[in-house]
Parts: structure tokens; sequence; C-alpha cells
């Protein structure tokens, strides 16, 4: 995995998805990202756990929330100018995909376990932040 920090884009896969937004006006794509995470489950492969992981960033940006807010994330901001604050399905789907994506059950957090004790820490640290960020009673 190509990745430099716990954070929901820091990794490839991540930042490829963010980067790709710059053409997007509208949810559905991340809403496509999300949805798959869901449909693949718990034991889903690293690269969907990922893609699911930064679309659901996404989503906490449009909220206003967001969990990461960088150079890498410089993309998000502008997407969401234009796409507009994610509506509440799109909000609860996003929760559940990073529920699916993060669980130990699948192999990214197998890839984070053995990458060790502080790194395994940092990225659950993230996870429980987003997680939170994307919680709709706030």
């Amino acid at each position: 995995m190509g990745t430099w920090s716990a954070e929901p884009v820091g990794n490839d896969a991540a930042a490829d998805f963010v980067g790709d937004l710059d053409d997007e006006r509208g949810w559905a794509v991340v809403e496509s990202a999300l949805t798959a995470a869901t449909e693949a489950g718990p034991g889903m492969d690293s690269d969907v756990a990922e893609l699911a992981i930064a679309a659901a960033e996404v989503v906490a940006h449009g909220l206003g929330r967001p969990t990461q807010d960088d150079a890498y994330t410089a993309t998000i901001g502008q997407f969401v100018a234009r796409a507009g604050q994610p509506d509440a399905g799109l909000v609860r789907l996003a929760a559940q995909a990073v529920a699916a994506a993060s669980s130990g059950d699948g192999e990214l957090a197998e890839l984070w376990d053995d990458a060790g004790t502080t790194e395994l820490a940092e990225w659950r640290g993230s996870i429980a932040r987003l997680r939170a960020n994307l919680r709709t009673d706030q």
C-alpha cells in the first residue's frame, strides 16, 4: 500500500480518487465508491476500502466537518463548492461504508495491523474521527 499517513487521504489510491474530483459536478462518483464498499462488505480488499474512506472524507467535507484539511484535500473543497451539501442518505451511506471498510475482517485493517502498534493506533484514531464527523446528530 502506497501510504504516507493514517489520514483518510493518506495513500495513493485515495489521493488519486480526490484528484479525479476535479472534473466532477455531482456526488455520483462519491456515492459509487461508498456503494461498492457497502456491497463488498467487511471482508473487502484494501483498494475498495481506501476509496470508501476517501469518499467518506469527501462527504465529511461536504458537511463542513473534515477530518483531514491539508494540501491533499484542497480539491475536495473545490468539489464541494460545485456539488453542494450531501443529502442525509449519502451521509448514512458514508457512515456504513467506513464501518465496513475499517472492519477487523477486512484487508485494510490487516495491513494496518501488520504496520505496527503505533501506526494501527493512528489509523484507528483517524477512522474514529471520520466516523464522528459523519454522525447525523451533530
